[in-house]
C-alpha cells in the first residue's frame, strides 16, 4: 500500500497518543446536523409512487419507487393452475424462513419452503457481529427496549419492539438447543459485547461469523424436518382467491426452466432485504439475492409499506482492496477498541455512536478532503484495527475475528498491524411490509417476517437486532399461522389484474421484481417474459456501481457460505 504510505505513517505516529484520549462525541444537535447534511437518506433522492397502497403518501428511494410501479413478469394471458398444494408456503430460505419452517414442524400442516437460490443463501450468513439479548446481570428487556427505541429515533413500532426484547432470552436458548455455538467466557457463561447504542454489553457472537453459525444450525434442522424444500424456485407473483385473500404463488423453477403454481392456505414472506438494488450507486454488503422481491410482491397484493425512506448504510464497509469493496467489517471490532481516524491520523468521532451518525461523519470527512484516495478512485477513512491488540493484548484480533484476518490476509494485509480503509456500505432495509404483532400483513392469508418487514427498527437498527428479529418473528409468524390459518381458496391473478389497471396510466417500462442484480449475470432462463425487456430493466435499476470491473470481483468468501 505504497500509495497510502504517508497517511499510514501519520496514523501509526498518533496511535499511542490516541490510546488514552476520549473520542469526540457529538451531542444530539450535532448528530442531527450531520445526518441532515451528509446521510444518504436525507439527500432528497426519493419520490412518491403513483400506484398501489402507498400512492401519493410516502416517499421511496428512486430506484425502489421504479420497481414498485413496475409490471409483473407474468404474461397477461397466463392462467394459474396449481401443481403443488400445501397448507403453508414459506417464500425465502434465510434465517426467518427457516425459523418459521422449524416452528411449523410437527404441527400436522404440510409446509413447502421456496428459496430463490439454495437454502441458507441469504443476508443471514452475511451478518458478522452478533445477536442482541438481555442476558446480563445488569440488563433487562426494558433496557434493551429503551436502547433500541432511542436508536430508531423513536419511530419503532412499540408493540413489535416489546415482543423482540421480551422474547430475546428464550430465542437464544432455542438457538443454543439447536446447536448454535455462541462464544463463552471461562466460567461457561455467554460472552457479551457492547454495540453501538447499547447501554450495557448485550451482544452475543460466534467469533465474527455469527450469522453463518446461526444459519448453519437452522439449515441443518430444516433439512431434517418434514418441510418440502424447493431450491432454485423464484417467486414471480403471489396469487389470490379473487376476493382479497392471498392463496399461493407462481414460482419459476430455474432448474427445469418452467413456472410452477402453488396453492396454499397461508403464505409467509421471508424474502429479506434489497441492498442489491444499489441505492445511489452505493456498494452493498448484501447477498446477491437481496433485490427487494418481497416488497414488490406484497405491494401488488395491496399491502402497505412503511419506513422505506430509511435504509442503513453501515459505516464500516471495505473501501480497499477493490475486490472486497462493500463487504462488511463488523461493528464488533469497533466495540473491541478499533478507532475511526482520517488521513491525518485524527480520531474525529467515537466509533460506537449510532450507525447512521457514524456513517454521516465518515462521509463528511471524505467530502471535506480528509479521506484517503485508493488507486481505483474510491475515498475512505481508516479503521485503526491495531488498536484492538494494543487495548486487549497481542493476538486478540486474530482470535476474535478470524474471518476478517483471513479475508484481508489474501491481499497481504494484516489488520493486526495496519489499519483497514473503510467507507459506508448499503447494509440493511430499515422499513418494509407493514405487519401487526402477529406478523399479519394487510392482506388475509399473507404473513411476513424478518428484513422484508418494517416498523420494528424505526429509522435506524441497532447492531445485533436483525439476527434476533429473524429468530423471534420467524417463529412468531409460524405460531400466528397455526392460530389463524384460513381455509383454502381459489387461485387467480385478480390482484395483479387490478394493479395492472392502475399501472397502465403511468406507462412504466420496468419489469419487477428484478430477481438478481445485473452485474451477477444471473437471470431466469429461459425468460418467462420478453428477454430484451427484462434485461434492459435490470440494467437500468439493479447495479449503478459501474466503476468495478467484473474481473476485480472477489471469488466467493468461505465465511459467507
Amino acid at each position: 500500500m505504497e500509495w497510502a504510505a504517508e497517511s499510514l505513517q501519520k496514523v501509526a505516529a498518533s496511535r499511542r497518543a490516541r490510546l488514552g484520549q476520549p473520542a469526540p462525541q457529538p451531542d444530539s444537535v450535532q448528530s442531527a446536523a450531520l445526518l441532515k447534511k451528509y446521510h444518504p437518506d436525507y439527500l432528497g433522492r426519493e419520490r412518491e409512487v403513483e400506484v398501489g397502497a402507498n400512492a401519493g403518501e410516502q416517499k421511496f428511494p428512486l430506484e425502489l419507487a421504479q420497481l414498485l410501479e413496475g409490471d409483473s413478469p407474468i404474461d397477461a394471458d397466463y392462467v394459474p393452475h396449481p401443481e403443488i398444494e400445501t397448507d403453508v408456503l414459506i417464500i425465502g430460505g434465510g434465517g426467518a424462513g427457516a425459523a418459521a419452517a422449524l416452528t411449523l414442524d410437527g404441527s400436522g400442516l404440510s409446509v413447502h419452503l421456496a428459496t430463490k437460490l439454495r437454502l441458507g443463501d441469504s443476508n443471514t450468513v452475511m451478518a458478522e457481529g452478533g445477536i442482541q439479548s438481555a442476558l446480563g446481570d445488569d440488563d433487562s428487556p426494558r433496557r434493551h427496549f429503551a436502547d433500541a427505541m432511542v436508536g430508531g429515533h423513536g419511530d419503532n413500532d412499540p408493540d413489535l419492539l416489546r415482543i423482540l426484547c421480551e422474547q430475546g432470552p428464550e430465542s437464544i436458548r432455542w438457538l443454543s438447543q439447536l446447536g448454535c455455538l455462541f462464544d463463552q467466557n471461562e466460567d461457561g457463561r455467554f460472552r457479551l459485547r457492547g454495540g453501538g447504542g447499547t447501554s450495557v454489553p448485550r451482544v452475543l457472537a460466534c467469533r465474527d461469523y455469527t450469522g453463518l453459525e446461526i444459519m448453519r444450525v437452522l439449515k441443518d434442522a430444516v433439512r431434517l424436518s418434514a418441510a418440502q424444500i424447493l431450491e432454485e424456485h423464484v417467486a414471480m407473483e403471489l396469487v389470490d382467491d379473487g376476493k382479497g385473500q392471498t392463496t399461493g404463488a407462481v414460482l419459476f423453477d430455474r432448474n427445469a426452466g418452467r413456472m410452477v403454481c402453488v396453492s396454499a392456505r397461508a403464505v409467509i414472506l421471508a424474502t429479506g432485504g434489497s441492498g442489491q438494488i444499489r441505492l445511489q450507486g452505493f456498494p452493498t454488503s448484501n447477498h446477491v439475492g437481496a433485490t427487494g422481491d418481497g416488497l414488490v410482491l406484497a405491494y401488488r397484493q395491496g399491502c402497505r409499506l412503511v419506513h422505506l425512506d430509511s435504509y442503513q448504510y453501515h459505516p464500516s464497509g471495505v473501501c480497499y482492496p477493490q475486490a472486497l469493496v462493500g463487504q462488511l467489517v463488523t461493528e464488533a471490532i469497533r466495540s473491541m477498541g478499533a478507532q475511526v481516524v482520517n488521513a491525518a491520523g485524527a480520531h474525529f468521532i467515537d466509533a460506537m455512536v449510532y450507525r447512521d451518525v457514524l456513517t454521516a461523519a465518515v462521509i463528511k470527512e471524505t467530502a471535506q478532503g480528509r479521506g484517503v484516495k485508493t488507486p481505483h478512485g474510491k475515498v475512505g477513512v481508516w479503521l485503526d484495527t491495531p488498536m484492538v491488540d494494543l487495548k486487549n493484548g497481542a493476538g486478540t484480533l486474530s482470535r476474535r475475528f478470524p474471518g476478517l484476518t483471513h479475508r484481508f490476509g489474501r491481499y497481504d494485509i494484516d489488520p493486526a498491524r495496519q489499519p483497514i480503509l473503510i467507507y459506508p456500505t448499503l447494509h440493511y432495509q430499515n422499513g418494509g411490509v407493514r405487519v401487526d404483532s402477529e406478523c399479519r400483513t394487510d392482506v388475509v392469508g399473507l404473513w411476513a417476517c424478518g428484513e422484508v418487514t418494517g416498523g420494528l427498527h424505526g429509522k435506524n437498527r441497532l447492531m445485533g437486532n436483525s439476527l434476533l428479529d429473524i429468530t423471534v418473528f420467524g417463529r412468531r409468524s409460524a405460531q400466528s399461522v397455526l392460530r389463524n390459518i384460513p381455509k383454502r381458496g381459489a387461485v387467480t391473478l385478480n390482484r395483479l389484474r387490478q394493479f395492472r389497471s392502475q399501472q397502465k396510466k403511468i406507462k412504466s417500462a420496468t419489469v419487477s421484481p428484478i430477481f438478481f442484480p445485473a452485474a451477477s449475470g444471473m437471470k431466469l432462463n429461459p425468460a418467462p417474459v420478453q428477454e430484451q425487456r427484462a434485461s434492459e430493466t435490470a440494467a437500468d435499476v439493479a447495479d449503478t456501481d459501474t466503476d468495478t470491473d467484473a474481473d476485480d470481483r472477489e471469488p466467493p468468501n468461505p465465511f459467507n457460505f
